[in-house]
């Protein structure tokens, strides 16, 4: 019964790091480890749940117990763990999928340590279909909120770059523009915070700044 036990938080362990293996490929907050951990201690729970009191009921006759009573708490105990992977930063909720990432392999972890290997997996299988599915769509047609910080020595040349947003059809959320003396020069520094495609994020939102003379970014968030 011993090998049967090991097996079950062995396959959630490795279900569990699978799930993180793709979390830490992304760079996310809970990676491999922390996706490793969650399967196979809920898995271990699980067969504590159902296992851990046997010697007790054989003890004492009259005793009842409910075996779902432990696995039930790493419900609630995995709320406290996704909640330290959510974060609030400019305006913006991040950390969500990894935190619904790892109540989900707990339910994995859970599946396993009841023997139901089939339906872990094809659970597993399709957490991972679904982040990687979803990371393929939104790269390609998504967008993501950015914040812009660039310097310039004249309004004019400001008011040329967000119109050549616009004509970029890019959709800016706010705008702050602080002028600052320096010697005889005075020079704006504009805030942007937009929506931009990811795609044009990650290649080209750098190029088309330096389109402009006398701009100069300092950083994109």
């Amino acid at each position: 019964m011993n090998t049967e036990f090991i097996l079950r938080i062995f396959v959630a362990a490795i279900l569990g790091g699978a799930i993180g293996l793709e979390r830490e490929y992304r760079a996310k907050e809970a990676g491999f480890r922390t996706h490793f951990l969650v399967g196979l201690g809920s898995a271990l729970f699980m067969v504590l749940s159902e296992y851990g009191v046997g010697e007790v009921l054989s003890e004492y006759a009259k005793t009842s117990f409910d075996p779902s009573r432990i696995a039930s708490q790493v419900v609630t105990g995995i709320g406290f763990i996704g909640a330290g992977t959510i974060i609030f930063q400019k305006h913006v909720v991040r950390g969500l999928t990894t935190a619904a990432g790892l109540w989900v392999t707990s339910a994995i972890g859970l599946t396993c340590g009841a023997g139901m290997y089939v339906l872990a997996i094809a659970a597993t299988t399709l957490v991972l279909l679904c982040l990687e599915a979803m990371n393929f769509i939104l790269r390609r047609f998504g967008t993501r909120e950015i914040e812009v910080t660039f310097t310039s020595t004249t309004q004019d040349t400001i008011q040329t770059v967000l119109s050549k947003l616009g004509d970029a059809n890019v959709e800016i959320d706010s705008y702050n523009m602080k002028p600052q003396d320096e010697g005889d020069d005075k020079i704006y520094t504009v805030t942007l915070e937009m929506k931009i495609r990811r795609k044009d994020y990650q290649d080209h939102i750098l190029s088309f700044m330096r389109e402009f003379r006398g701009v100069s970014v300092e950083s994109i968030e």
